[in-house]
């Protein structure tokens, strides 16, 4: 993953997002459901459905960028739909991604083979 600022704001969208939406939907989302600026330089973290994949997305200054993540087992911790946007660290996020408890750094399993 790109190397974020320890000055980064991230925020954690609670419940489920449509995984089929890309940058313009995200951005969207962010502005009309939370309520914020989608180009205001923060990371906002989404998760689909099934628990396995997240989406982030940020305003660099220059451009909206996206990342991706599918994680290969299990799923992505995350906060009930009624907490509506949670605020992490970026070392928090980093547990996140790695398939780590952010509440409670713990490794995960890690697959062994590819196929």
């Amino acid at each position: 993953m790109i190397p974020l600022p320890s000055t980064l704001r991230i925020w954690l969208a609670a419940g489920v997002t449509d995984m089929r939406l890309g940058m313009p939907g995200l951005a969207l989302k962010v502005q009309e459901t939370l309520g914020r600026d989608p180009f205001a330089g923060d990371v906002y973290v989404f998760r689909g459905k099934r628990g396995d994949l997240v989406k982030l997305i940020w305003h660099d200054g220059v451009g909206l960028s996206l990342y991706a993540k599918r994680i290969e087992r299990g799923h992505f911790l995350w906060p009930s739909a009624r907490d509506g946007v949670i605020h992490l660290s970026p070392s928090q996020l980093s547990c996140l991604l790695e398939g780590i408890d952010w509440r409670n750094p713990q490794k995960t399993w890690r697959p062994e083979l590819a196929g």
